[in-house]
């Protein structure tokens, strides 16, 4: 008979043989946020305009160059379950605003350390959990009053370039002006007069060859495709979109033909093939120009096709049917029959195009009934590209909250020092032991700034001094860090358009105490077995059928 060994009393004899677990503020806590401050530390390099790029090779050996905080955590897999509470906040707010990833891990990672330094001191986990949550609702009662910009009339370009230059400058410093251009006009060509604006409707199309400067906004619809057939162009064409392939069409269940003599074979065949023609012949005869199909064409299709004048377009993804019966008004079609003119789609020109080496097919709709725009980027690398797609998609999200709220707070640190200062007066106001979590809240605060200062190679320190100085009167509460001089020094926000998207800030600032909150509030980490993990050893001489 196997010898049972007692296992030892308290939680452990609960759990299966192999389970950890890690208890108190030493064991759990510290182990924690000390996972924690490694995660943040390593985001930090990567924040502002001057971040630094992360290389990053991942389970299927793609390499990534980016300072982008939402792919570098997508891609990192993070495995330590209090940091992955942190990479769930940032994927909120991700999905959320679209923008501010980084913002929710490093203010998470601050305020952890900041609530380090306050436990050694011997306050609890709940009194400065407590202290974090009257910071963030007195920082939410104070961020509409630092609104220093407002967008009204988000139709008029120049009033949208001014607001997501920033934006693009987080993540691709020096290129911005062009990027603007770009996704202002492509945002502000396909804003609907009703309902609300949708990202799906910018598409990004990469094109490897020439340089960034040669991108452009397409109005309409760009494939990296060559078309089926002869036809390569059509101007003011009707379209028609079927989801199945335009071939001979097959049954839907399986039969048998005998056929008994050359004469009934050679009938059966041209039997399908004029069937097949008068198919064809009837969608030429409403008008159209244009077909595009969801599967092959066939050889046969082909032929009657070109013979009727029509272009040929073959799109493997069902989400780009979608998405073209969406730009060019059209329904899509799920077997070949003759379409209504209410089913039929319209674009100004469809044609073929050349760039650098790559042939494309474009869906041109100069309109002003145009649903969705493509911006063609140029590069030498696909890195550099994925990386342009980045900065475009996070400023696509912009646009779609400035058209829900248009304000915006000052950039380069300053709402964020004006944050810690009206955070520290009021903690001088607070008498419990609160108050200090509220301090240190406004002193986390400051490590945007320094990091800016620090990832242009300036003393973080200096310039946090100085823009304390200059928020300390009223005028200069839209005083931030200037990325450009060569020394420390503080630059007006609202004269050099430096702003920050208000909505950001509010759920960057929710998301990251919520879950700082949440990773002090652990007293006991518990860490079952796996299933299917190795089996313990068994005793020698052990019998297991005994």
């Amino acid at each position: 008979m196997a010898l049972s060994v007692p296992k030892a009393p308290g939680v452990s004899q609960m759990l299966k043989d192999g389970a950890r677990m890690y208890s108190g503020l030493e064991e759990a806590v510290f182990r924690n946020i000390s996972a924690c401050k490694e995660f943040a530390q390593t985001m930090r390099s990567a924040y502002g305009p001057n971040g630094m790029n992360k290389m990053i090779i991942n389970h299927i050996e793609k390499q990534f160059v980016t300072s982008d905080a939402g792919t570098i955590m997508r891609e990192l897999d993070v495995e330590h379950p209090a940091a992955k509470l942190i990479v769930m906040a940032s994927q909120m707010q991700d999905a959320e605003v679209g923008d501010g990833t980084n913002f929710v891990v490093v203010l998470a990672g601050a305020l952890l350390e900041s609530a380090e330094e306050l436990l050694r001191l011997g306050i609890t986990t709940a009194e400065i959990s407590d202290g974090y949550e009257k910071a963030l609702e007195k920082a939410l009662e104070i961020l509409p009053t630092l609104v220093s910009h407002k967008i009204e009339d988000y139709r008029n370009v120049e009033k949208v370039k001014e607001v997501l230059r920033t934006s693009i400058m987080s993540k691709q410093y020096g290129q911005e002006d062009f990027l603007n251009d770009l996704v202002s006009k492509a945002c502000v060509s396909i804003l609907p007069d009703e309902g609300t604006f949708n990202v799906d409707n910018i598409r990004i199309c990469k094109i490897l060859g020439s340089g960034l400067t040669k991108s452009e906004v397409v109005r309409g619809m760009v494939f990296k495709r060559f078309v089926e057939g002869d036809v390569t162009y059509a101007e003011k064409a009707k379209i028609v979109i079927f989801s199945c392939p335009v071939d001979i069409i097959q049954t839907e269940t399986k039969g048998t033909v005998l056929i008994k003599s050359a004469d009934e074979l050679l009938s059966f065949s041209s039997g399908e093939e004029s069937l097949l023609e008068s198919q064809i012949k009837a969608i030429a005869e409403t008008g159209v120009k244009v077909v595009v199909a969801g599967g092959k064409v066939g050889d046969m299709a082909l032929h009657f096709l070109n013979k009727y004048g029509l272009m040929a377009v073959r799109l493997n993804s069902k989400f780009d049917l979608r998405r073209l019966s969406r730009s060019v008004n059209a329904t899509v079609l799920p077997r070949i029959t003759t379409p209504s003119q209410e089913e039929l789609g319209y674009c100004d020109k469809v044609c073929i195009e050349e760039l650098g080496d790559t042939t494309i097919v474009a869906f041109r709709n100069e309109g002003k009934d145009s649903r969705i725009a493509t911006v063609v980027i140029r590069g030498a690398t696909d890195n550099f590209m994925d990386d342009i797609e980045r900065a475009l998609d996070d400023a696509v999200n912009n646009f779609k909250c400035l058209t829900r709220d248009g304000r915006y707070l000052p950039g380069a640190g300053a709402t964020e020092i004006e944050l810690a200062t009206q955070l520290s007066a009021y903690a001088d106001t607070l008498p419990g032991l609160d108050q200090y979590a509220v301090r240190k809240f406004a002193n986390a605060l400051e490590v945007f700034p320094k990091a800016l200062a620090e990832n242009s190679g300036i003393n973080g320190t200096d310039i946090v001094n100085q823009l304390y100085l200059a928020h300390n009167s009223e005028a200069g509460k839209t005083i931030g860090f200037d990325i450009e001089a060569e020394k420390a020094s503080t630059i007006d926000t609202t004269k050099a358009k430096l702003f920050d998207l208000y909505q950001a800030k509010f759920w960057g600032l929710k998301y990251a105490v919520g879950a700082a909150a949440t990773i002090l509030k652990v007293d006991q980490i518990i860490m079952a077995k796996r299933a299917g993990g190795p089996k313990p050893r068994q005793a020698a001489g052990s019998d297991d059928e005994s």
